[in-house]
């Protein structure tokens, strides 16, 4: 009776101690990626490996950004606020400046006795320039940061073909396939090589490690392998209706590039959607690294895991390439969360939600006390179930980039999106994605909507209720100072 007592004792005391286990994070978070995943339903790129992380947790079909850029989309959800409270809206300020005392999310992890680490790019900085540094991180997040570069950084910038006009190779028409560098050898498979290492050094203590990959930002690099998966044939681009452009407002299609395609041909632009998804591939690749070894580790059990891009991305639709709209295309994101005590395993949810969501949502799921005034919701409803109901919408803002600096404002149900744009001509843009996914009939101006549209406005208003100027980087010795 003894023996079994204490059997029974032990086995109790085991559950209890499972139980009251810290859950770990995985944080994967990719540049420029839109929803050209296999996952997604794209017809022929290769994503093997988010597909297999889409089938072990729920991947979400309606997931947007706050602001279609990098800096101020990872200020807001690595704060858990909308850009209008960080005053993040270029590539300078740091949301710092004006909230001092922000609890990050890594932050509120480590208060609550976890190990926090970064490799790569999870706050801004620049992309290939910054490679390498820090940038306009936030010291405070982490307990340990790596900043890898790899061959695409440090050699074979001169071998980049860019196609003109030349912006800078941030945000250029620009690719190379590498016929000599391994996966290993550029800066993607060094940031899975150090998060792996950062994996098999702390798997005994609570952590929550956040890997930011670099591709498929531009310029398109990688190794040769990887562009001999795709074919130029079979890359076409989105059709551009002759009156469409006249049915919008300008300020819709302000990214302070030349219009179409940013001023390459149409046979440059099929060449780098080639690239773009030879890219998209090879960052597949090592978040599998990175997951296996989460695996072959003995974590997956106790680990959340999630995967975003900072937002969505253009390859050619209405005739725009890369970011900084309000279109679809550039505000929604790839989001795919895998909780292991949450019972949705490979589903699909339809619901409607934000990057700013993350934030409460990891904190819920771990245990973990969040910061008052968080401006997302915990997503742990649809968590458990996929299609539960859900009565959000998602807000996507954005600044144009011409001289007068035109802000927009939009949001998203299920159904519909509507932009506004601040004191501009003809400024309202109104899409219904069940009849028109590719928001390419604008319905603003038909009398039949005016209702639909006076229920968004008063929705955007709701949520922005003031135009919010942008926050101005601190200036010193004549140098912008990114931020404290």
């Amino acid at each position: 009776m003894r023996n079994l007592l204490a059997l029974f004792l032990m086995t109790t005391l085991g559950w209890a101690v499972e139980s009251d286990k810290k859950m770990n994070v995985l944080f994967i978070v990719s540049d420029d990626m839109n929803n050209d995943l296999g996952a997604y339903g794209h017809p022929f790129v290769k994503s093997p490996n988010l597909d297999k992380l889409a089938s072990r947790g729920v991947k979400f079909d309606r997931a947007y950004c706050q602001f279609p850029w990098c800096a101020p989309s990872r200020a807001s959800f690595m704060t858990g606020l909308r850009p209008d409270t960080t005053k993040v809206m270029d590539l300078t300020y740091h949301f710092r400046q004006g909230m001092p005392n922000v609890v990050t999310m890594p932050q509120a992890f480590m208060k609550a006795g976890y190990f926090a680490a970064r490799v790569g790019k999870i706050y801004h900085y620049g992309n290939p320039g910054d490679i390498g540094t820090s940038g306009a991180d936030d010291p405070a997040s982490w307990n340990q940061v790596v900043n890898p570069a790899g061959l695409d950084k440090t050699s074979l910038e001169s071998d980049i073909l860019v196609y003109p006009p030349t912006t800078g190779l941030a945000s250029s028409m620009s690719l190379y396939a590498d016929p000599k560098g391994t996966d290993e050898e550029h800066t993607d498979g060094k940031v899975a090589t150090e998060a792996i290492k950062l994996l098999e050094a702390n798997k005994d203590k609570p952590f929550f490690l956040a890997v930011g990959f670099y591709k498929p930002h531009c310029p398109w690099v990688a190794p040769k392998k990887w562009f001999d998966m795709y074919k130029v044939e079979d890359e076409v681009l989105p059709p551009i209706a002759p009156d469409w452009k006249s049915t919008v407002p300008a300020a819709a299609l302000d990214t302070g590039a030349k219009w179409p395609y940013r001023g390459v041909t149409a046979e440059q632009a099929r060449e780098s959607r080639r690239a773009y998804h030879a890219t998209i591939s090879y960052v597949d690749s090592q978040i599998g690294r990175v997951v296996d070894a989460l695996d072959r580790l003995g974590l997956a059990d106790n680990t959340i895991i999630v995967f975003i891009s900072d937002h969505g991305y253009h390859l050619g639709e209405h005739g725009l390439w890369m970011k900084q709209t309000c279109f679809e295309e550039a505000a929604r994101v790839p989001m795919i969360i895998v909780a292991p005590k949450s019972a949705a395993k490979g589903q699909a949810s339809k619901r409607t939600i934000e990057l700013v969501d993350i934030y409460p949502t990891l904190t819920d799921l771990a245990g973990v006390k969040a910061p008052e005034g968080l401006e997302g919701v915990s997503l742990r409803p649809l968590l458990a179930d996929a299609s539960a109901a859900w009565n959000r919408a998602a807000y996507t803002q954005t600044v144009t980039k011409g001289k007068d600096k035109v802000q927009g404002y939009s949001v998203r149900t299920e159904r519909w999106r509507f932009t506004e744009w601040q004191n501009a001509e003809k400024s309202c843009e109104l899409y219904d994605h069940d009849t028109d996914p590719q928001e390419l009939k604008n319905l603003a101006n038909d009398p039949a909507f005016a209702s639909k549209m006076n229920e968004l406005k008063a929705m955007i208003k709701k949520i922005h209720p003031v135009m919010v100027t942008p926050g101005k980087a601190i200036k010193k010795d004549g140098e912008v100072k990114k931020g404290e």
